[in-house]
């Protein structure tokens, strides 16, 4: 009687879940279809608005922006940059460049004391280093 009761819990609980998930997507459909009509409204506005006083070209109907904004967002892209380059893929990318530079990367925190060393022992240093060599040099010949 138990499982009976915790396999009518779960198919209830699976029930709500794709009822809820379908109800999202059908509004979001709907969302979406809304939301391109009122882009096609803008720009049919803002071209009859603005294009035939400044350019003198004639107006446009609702169904010629929606196509003059479907040519725009093919020439121009879909907003993903193009190619190969959605956002998840900068972020691996530079993900993997922090991997590959980790080990080449220093702590520039050092250099503010570098003038002050090569001042101090850098010219000494550099002068010991000819030095040797010249003696290495002269040992060899």
């Amino acid at each position: 009687m138990e499982t009976r009761n915790h396999i009518e819990k779960r198919v209830a609980h699976r029930v709500k879940y794709y009822v809820t998930s379908a109800f999202k997507v059908f509004f979001m459909i709907i969302m979406a279809l809304l939301f391109a009509l009122l882009i096609g409204y803008v720009v049919m506005w803002l071209w009859n608005w603005l294009m035939p006083e400044l350019f003198g070209l004639s107006t446009l109907t609702y169904w010629q922006a929606v196509g003059l904004l479907l040519l725009a967002k093919i020439f121009f892209g879909f907003g993903t940059g193009g190619p190969g380059k959605s956002s998840r893929g900068k972020k691996t990318k530079r993900h993997l460049h922090k991997e590959r530079c980790g080990q080449l990367r220093r702590d520039f925190s050092e250099w503010k004391l570098y003038d002050e060393f090569w001042k101090e022992e850098g010219q000494k240093a550099y002068k010991a280093y000819v030095e040797r060599t010249n003696k290495n040099e002269g040992q060899d010949q």
